[in-house]
């Protein structure tokens, strides 16, 4: 048992859960403000260290993380990002892997985790006082342990990862606070700082432009215009400022207008359909204590909690977007679900409250499980290869490792000789799609030149070709043939993966 001393008296995780399950007392009076979030915070805090535990036990859960620290790496050396260093994704995120590493070093992903723990822990309070301002003192206990129980309800290396949609989450959350308090120029710099961790957080804007259009009814002399004023200043005002930071057609480039091939579904259909079924399912799982009282009460809450509704509904398009279904793109659902079975849980007797409770914490027992038992092959491979990496080379060599797991730059401790730290920018591979969409043409508007240009002035010492089989192989690719044929020399193999060393000239 996890136990805080505060001002309330001891207070622990399972007094939470407890007080979650236990009939109201007319006699106990109501908690104050102050009095409620110190009984309340170091309990929800002590829950987000618990089923944050797994993402401690590994160095690293995915690609993404490994593709962040070689980013950060690189901006951290001087490296700019949208031009020397890019991706399809906003600034903020490796820009928070820059600042981290700064302050700790670079050689440990700890300090990403101990913030993706302080995300889901502002997440959850900001969700508690949503429900605790229109439900009452329990709802807002309820969504704030509600959400953090089902927040690790996917693959672990979704849900354990510290990459893009964690950080999408407080922003978004804060977004639907600040509206619900008609704060609309705080909603818009919430709404640009979940776009800003991933375009897909954007999404809340809609459940905020409802709650906006709602004031409109509340009554003559509602400042709606005015409202909607500071909410296009606040969310404008930080894309601006990032755009111009880094460079605006780079911006525009890389965060919206160059991603068309890879948010398309022609190519890879059976497979991503897989995908989406598979990670639907158990999304369920970890849902199972959350469906059945918003079902039960359906009707009701559509009404009610219609923000919730268009919430829920945006953020299930921002997971549909791209065709992709990744299992870390489903977390955006995750906050206006436990609002909605908080809302429904109000409406059905106390014993429906015990037991949505109690099954989200035996189904988060048993993704916890998995995330501390699960085998993760793909890291052995990439740290296999990374050993051989630093082996066959110095700090000062530049190298390409052909794949998709970026994170073999970081485990090796190397700098890429390319800005495009996977082939899947080079090539549009990218989960799983299939060969006919696969090459050289489907790359990013203009990637090869800039390729063979990297490889000419900065020819790596080593290149690892860890395609494997896939649609990206090198005897698929015109470019990357020519590079390797005569200049390269075939010089071992690790899992499959094969070693090319450049050969000395004559």
């Amino acid at each position: 048992m996890f136990r805080f001393a505060g001002t309330a008296g001891p207070y622990s995780v399972l007094s939470v859960l407890s007080t979650l399950a236990a009939p109201p007392s007319p006699a106990r009076p109501a908690l104050t403000r102050t009095a409620y979030w110190i009984r309340l915070l170091p309990a929800l805090a002590a829950l987000a260290c618990v089923t944050r535990v797994p993402s401690f036990v590994r160095p690293l859960w995915n690609p993404d993380e490994g593709y962040l620290a070689v980013q950060a790496g690189l901006l951290a050396h001087g490296g700019r990002l949208y031009e020397t260093v890019v991706d399809r994704k906003p600034p903020l995120v490796p820009w928070l892997y820059e600042a981290a590493f700064a302050v700790c070093g670079s050689g440990s992903l700890t300090p990403l985790r101990v913030l993706a723990v302080a995300a889901q822990l502002l997440t959850a309070a900001l969700l508690a006082s949503v429900a605790r301002r229109r439900w009452g003192d329990t709802a807002g206990r309820t969504a704030g342990v509600l959400y953090l129980l089902v927040s690790v309800g996917l693959n672990p290396e979704d849900a354990q990862a510290a990459t893009f949609e964690v950080f999408i989450l407080p922003g978004t959350a804060a977004a639907v606070w600040c509206a619900d308090r008609g704060r609309w120029g705080a909603a818009g710099t919430a709404v640009a700082c979940a776009f800003l961790a991933k375009q897909t957080g954007g999404a809340v804007l809609l459940p905020v432009l409802w709650l906006l259009h709602r004031r409109a009814g509340a009554g003559p002399g509602t400042p709606v215009r005015a409202g909607a004023v500071r909410l296009v200043a606040g969310f404008a005002a930080p894309v601006l400022g990032a755009a111009l930071v880094t460079d605006p057609a780079g911006f525009l480039f890389w965060t919206v207008t160059g991603s068309t091939a890879y948010a398309s579904l022609a190519g890879s259909g059976p497979h991503v359909l897989g995908r989406a079924l598979a990670n639907t399912a158990i999304l369920a799982v970890a849902c199972a204590g959350l469906v059945p009282p918003v079902l039960r009460v359906l009707r009701a809450t559509r009404a009610t909690a219609a923000d919730l509704w268009l919430w829920l509904a945006s953020s299930a398009a921002a997971v549909v977007l791209g065709f992709h279904f990744f299992g870390h793109y489903y977390l955006q659902l995750l906050p206006p679900a436990a609002l909605l079975a908080t809302a429904a849980l109000q409406l059905l007797p106390r014993a429906r409250l015990t037991s949505a409770v109690l099954t989200s914490a035996c189904c988060c027992a048993l993704f916890l499980a998995w995330g501390l038992y699960a085998p993760r092959p793909e890291l052995a491979h990439a740290q296999r290869l990374a050993t051989a990496l630093a082996q066959r080379t110095t700090p000062a060599d530049r190298v390409l490792v052909w794949g998709m797991h970026p994170e073999t730059y970081w485990l090796a401790d190397r700098t890429p000789a390319s800005r495009y730290l996977t082939a899947g920018l080079l090539t549009n591979y990218s989960g799983g799609r299939d060969g006919p969409r696969v090459g050289e043409r489907y790359a990013v508007a203009g990637a090869w030149p800039v390729f063979r240009a990297e490889m000419t002035a900065r020819a790596p010492a080593l290149v690892i070709d860890d395609s494997r089989g896939e649609p990206y192989r090198p005897d698929r690719l015109p470019s990357l043939r020519r590079l390797l044929t005569g200049r390269y020399e075939e010089v071992g193999r690790v899992d499959g993966a094969v070693l090319y060393a450049r050969i000395p000239r004559g």
